[in-house]
């Protein structure tokens, strides 16, 4: 996976092609290869796809696991050293805001159910398990788009109607049969974020917090006294690794 974020047009390889259809099914998988290659050719983009350099498993049965899920990878050393290069990155510091209000916000994020799943401190790596989709969006009532998938895939689920659960609809949590669900982000540069959630449905962090969105929206996890919402806000856009 690592190796098509570098080069989505290893996806356009016959392995990329067949990592589409195991995870979509024969036609929808082939459908979103052509359609990709459809887009990069209107744009201007042409090959020899693809552009990273990668190589196949020297046992031509890892093709297609979990290590070599494209048929390929970027050597090893390269993305360790691509590793080391992210990780020695600063990151953004959090806005000045008002210390009182900021330290009122710490105390509400670490009482009210918040570092359930979020760490206070984003320079600890965020916890690495799947929240729940019904945890997450307890509106979340999904229809079976494809029932059945070479094992351990899930079935692929969808709900009608709304975008929050899409980039869930055919990974479902990951290749590994887990439940339907999402990972943590880490809670960095917040005060320049214009919108939130990944579906970037929430236009505020007020917004995120204000009970007005509803018990059964994403992420339904709320402060109804103003006075708290503003702290917790304050506390959020401060947020940085120090």
């Amino acid at each position: 996976v690592y190796t098509a974020l570098l080069d989505p047009t290893t996806l356009l390889t016959p392995g990329g092609r067949a990592f589409l259809r195991l995870l979509g099914g024969v036609a929808a998988g082939t459908e979103i290869a052509d359609d990709y290659a459809i887009v990069l050719a209107a744009t201007g983009v042409t090959g020899p796809f693809p552009f990273v350099q990668a190589a196949p498993p020297g046992n031509p049965a890892l093709a297609g696991t979990e290590e070599f899920p494209l048929g390929v990878r970027v050597d090893n050393a390269k993305l360790n050293d691509l590793n080391a290069y992210l990780f020695g990155l600063a990151a953004p510091a959090g806005a000045t805001g008002d210390a009182a209000s900021v330290a009122s916000g710490r105390i509400l994020f670490q009482t009210v159910g918040c570092t359930n799943c979020h760490n206070v401190s984003q320079a600890t790596f965020v916890p690495t398990f799947i929240v729940p989709m019904k945890t997450i969006f307890p509106g979340d009532n999904p229809v079976v788009l494809l029932p059945m998938r070479t094992p351990p895939l899930n079935p692929i689920l969808d709900t009608p109607g709304n975008i929050f659960d899409d980039k869930m609809a055919v990974v479902n949590a990951s290749l590994r049969g887990l439940e339907r669900g999402t990972g943590l982000p880490l809670l960095l540069d917040l005060a320049r974020k214009p919108v939130f959630l990944h579906d970037n449905s929430v236009p505020s962090l007020d917004s995120l917090f204000n009970p007005s969105r509803g018990s059964s929206a994403p992420h339904p996890f709320y402060l109804s006294d103003t006075a708290q919402r503003n702290d917790i806000v304050q506390f959020m856009r401060s947020l940085g690794t120090n």
